[in-house]
């Protein structure tokens, strides 16, 4: 049964991992599409939301 707490602290390791990296690159999308004038300036980021 331990094996099962070993697997799932590693997915769980792993999802935090990459969430981390989505939201890297959601606000690196976000500071792009700002920067091209598609997405307003003064719209607050999902990143800065939370």
């Amino acid at each position: 049964m331990e094996a099962f707490g070993i697997i799932g602290m590693s997915m769980g390791t792993l999802g935090f991992i990459f969430s981390l990296n989505a939201m890297a690159k959601i606000s690196e999308l976000e500071k792009q599409l700002k920067e091209a004038g598609l997405l307003p300036e003064k719209k607050e980021s999902a990143v800065e939301r939370k």
